[in-house]
């Protein structure tokens, strides 16, 4: 929403409001990318499933997040999976001609814009890095320390979809470690001990 409100009310009037219902499917995976979107409210998910019916969940994004970004300058610009509406959901759409003048006329909105950019590039090597410990026990540990030793969720299954393993692995996991006294479990929040 920061890129947002460095629009002024002309700029403002050059994007697109796209209103989407639970469920709906904004783009389908191999849909050519030609707009950023912003989420006003809501949540999104993008997702692509494997052929035996799987689902792999690439990304959620809530409120104030950015889609689109990594593709739209890309000269191979096609969605990686579905982008879908898991409640409600407003999104401001922005063209790419749109973004490029933005870029010229709004200094403000670039330097947000980049900012985001940079913001994305260090939480996708933040998830390769998660990605390289091949067990359960020391991808929650890593997870822990970027947290400052301390990790509040909402769910189990929020926590596994946020670590890239199933609900059961890591219940069971943070299990084994509480009864280690490496960590402690109190209501949604683990802190290591």
């Amino acid at each position: 929403m920061n890129i947002l409100e460095k629009l002024n009310k002309s700029e403002i009037e050059k994007t697109q409001i796209k209103k989407l219902t639970k469920g709906e499917i904004l783009y389908s995976e191999g849909d050519v990318c030609e707009n950023i979107g912003i989420i006003k409210s809501g949540h999104l998910q993008i997702v692509s499933y494997l052929e035996d019916g799987k689902e792999i969940i690439y990304n959620d994004l809530d409120k104030n997040k950015i889609f689109g970004n990594n593709l739209i300058f890309s000269s191979n610009p096609f969605y990686r999976g579905d982008i879908i509406a898991k409640q409600d959901t407003e999104v401001c759409l922005i063209s790419k001609k749109v973004l490029l003048e933005l870029f010229k006329e709004n200094q403000d909105f670039l330097v947000a814009y980049l900012e985001e950019q940079s913001n994305f590039g260090k939480q996708l090597n933040f998830k390769i890095k998660l990605l390289t410990f091949n067990n359960v026990k020391d991808r929650i540990l890593y997870f822990l320390s970027i947290n400052k030793n301390t990790i509040k969720y909402k769910s189990i299954t929020d926590l596994a979809n946020k670590l890239f393993l199933s609900r059961e692995s890591v219940s069971r996991e943070l299990h084994k470690l509480a009864n280690e006294k490496i960590i402690k479990i109190s209501g949604k929040e683990i802190v290591k001990i």
